[in-house]
Parts: C-alpha cells; structure tokens; sequence
C-alpha cells in the first residue's frame, strides 16, 4: 500500500473517532504492509507481546521509542512523535491535538 493510501486510512479514522491513537497507527501501518505481528516485532526489535500491547493501547511508547520506530519503518519521525504526544495527553485527560512544526 502507497504513502498515500496509508495518509487516507488514518485520515478515514479520524474523521470516525476525532482520535487515533500511535498503536491504531502501527496497527494500520503493519496492516498495509500486509505482515504478521510476528514480523513487525523483529522489525522493531522488540516482544510480540509488546507489539501487541502497543497496538492495543495498553502500553504508551516514549518519544524517543517512537522516533526509533520510525527510522526503523523509514516513516517520518515527527509523526509518529505527534501521536505518541497525543497518546500521552490523552492518557492525562487533557484536550487538545498536537502539532509538531519546524522551527524557522
């Protein structure tokens, strides 16, 4: 599946929920590239269990864990940052949406 297209599946989700959280994220993302749990754990060097839990909303990444997801995935490193930050604000309770832009 295209950049594109994953764009589109993200953006189809937020419009449903308002909200889409980094593990519904990696879940589109392994979902397009049509590869197991399994696979996408050794991707990211890390447990199928925490890849499931991740997924599954019951374990928060780090930033830092995120951007080193990305990189691994070669996905833009601020977005997976922003939902990540967005995930953290939830948890919180706080309303809002982040934004992540570069500085001039």
């Amino acid at each position: 599946m295209s950049s594109k297209n994953r764009v589109s599946a993200n953006k189809a989700i937020q419009r449903l929920t308002d909200y889409i959280s980094f593990g519904e994220m990696l879940l589109s993302f392994r979902l397009a590239q049509e590869i197991t749990q399994i696979e996408m754990a050794e991707k990211l060097k890390i447990s199928k269990q925490d890849l499931c839990n991740i997924e599954k909303g019951r374990k928060i990444v780090s930033v830092e864990r995120a951007v080193s997801f990305a990189k691994t995935l070669k996905m833009p490193a601020k977005t997976f940052a922003k939902y990540v930050l967005q995930d953290q604000l939830q948890k919180a309770g706080i309303k809002g949406k982040v934004e992540i832009t570069s500085r001039p």
